[in-house]
């Protein structure tokens, strides 16, 4: 695609042929290549047209592409083991989804938005951040606490959920929602002893929460918290 560079701005622009338009007429939307519309003319024309509106057209990229509040940008915080985290946001225009780091206690996020995310592509990116770190990092505490309680689970896995954070099934596979990540390490190990007490009571029984308060004696405080978090165990 045919580019203009004015100044620092690099105004790059589609044309698309109108007949029925006798004039030319310049559009511009966010997240979107600039358009110009009109009567068939060589490139060498269009570019004229572009640099005739050029600083108008740059006053206007600007414009449409400030970040909206639900946008993340650098300063925005995003939640991560109890706690939220200062986010960097850095263009990658290469790139064809967002991806999230996290490194000495912030996000870096690469957006090939530029230097804001919107919001459901962050959400989207950050839960595939998750699922990546809640298999080690669930793993790992479930292994410890399996020996600490004696119980035993088949295995493990992360699976999305619409409406609860973990379960366990009939063959005493334990699943977890990868946003369990969100949660402080107290509320995630009573999350995993939940489920681990599941494979020796299956509903919620008295023997279930007997068996919970042995092995967590602080489970009231933390289910509250995980059940206000808007999701059931």
């Amino acid at each position: 695609m045919p580019i203009y560079q004015y100044g620092t701005t690099e105004i790059e622009w589609v044309f698309k042929l109108d007949s029925k338009l006798a004039h030319h007429y310049i559009t511009v939307e966010r997240g979107k290549k600039v358009l110009l519309r009109g009567p068939d003319v060589p490139e060498e024309e269009q570019q004229a047209l572009i640099r005739y509106r050029a600083r108008w057209i740059k006053q206007r990229l600007a414009e449409v592409n400030q970040p909206l509040k639900e946008d993340i940008v650098t300063g925005s915080r995003a939640p991560y083991r109890g706690r939220t985290f200062y986010c960097e946001v850095i263009p990658a225009p290469d790139l064809s989804r967002v991806e999230i780091s996290f490194t000495q206690s912030r996000f870096k996020i690469l957006s090939p938005e530029g230097t804001y995310v919107s919001r459901n592509l962050f959400k989207a990116a950050l839960e595939r951040f998750y699922k990546h770190k809640a298999q080690e990092k669930i793993g790992a505490r479930l292994r410890y606490l399996q020996k600490e309680t004696g119980l035993e689970a088949t295995t493990f896995r992360i699976k999305r959920f619409d409406a609860r954070w973990a379960n366990c099934t009939e063959n005493n596979v334990l699943e977890f929602h990868p946003r369990c990540m969100e949660f402080s390490n107290k509320a995630m190990d009573y999350v995993i002893i939940h489920e681990l007490c599941h494979t020796v009571e299956k509903s919620h029984n008295k023997n279930f929460w007997k068996l919970i308060a042995k092995h967590c004696p602080e489970w009231r405080e933390l289910h509250d918290e995980v059940e206000h978090s808007g999701m059931d165990l």
